[in-house]
């Protein structure tokens, strides 16, 4: 399993979908890197921009109060794991950890991530999937300019799922 991290939420329109880019901490050459980019709709994008920003509302939202329910049953998120990748859809695991259980649950990456980064719990992806849906980013200069961000933002608002065709 290869630890991810994830590299920016590029929020689109409510026509179009959204897209989660996340990318592996790996030793890589300076200024090379792979992304993973993960298409989601304005519902689960909210729900994970509101988890980048540690945003708190005065009434629970669905991922709070799943959560606020996990803790009162003494559990934890433990981390994620994408596990598979069929077309465009990813596939993953949301471990809690109860007292030293471990139980596996199946969930979509755009649940089980908004739930593990308001828990700061780590994100994985098996090398089978990231050799399959990843994709070479090169950086020029310091890796996360603000320009640098805006540009790949300006990349991905041109694109579509189907610009990648099928994985296989």
């Amino acid at each position: 399993m290869i630890p991810l991290k994830v590299l920016t939420l590029v929020v689109a329109g409510p026509a179009q979908p959204s897209v989660l880019v996340l990318q592996p901490v790996e030793d890589t050459p300076a200024g090379k890197a792979r992304i993973v980019p993960i298409w989601i709709g304005p519902t689960e994008a909210a729900q994970i921009g509101m988890a980048l920003e540690s945003v708190k509302f005065d009434r629970p939202m669905t991922h709070d109060l799943f959560l606020d329910a996990l803790t009162n049953l003494d559990t934890r998120v433990d981390s994620v794991v994408i596990y598979r990748v069929r077309g465009q859809v990813f596939f993953s695991h949301l471990t809690l950890n109860q007292g030293g259980r471990l139980i596996t649950l199946d969930a979509r990456p755009s649940d089980s991530i908004a739930l593990a980064l308001r828990q700061d719990a780590p994100l994985y992806i098996e090398e089978d999937v990231l050799d399959a849906a990843s994709f070479p980013f090169l950086f020029r200069g310091e890796r996360q300019s603000e320009a640098e961000l805006a540009e790949f933002k300006t990349f991905l608002d041109h694109i579509s799922p189907e610009d990648f065709g099928t994985l296989s």
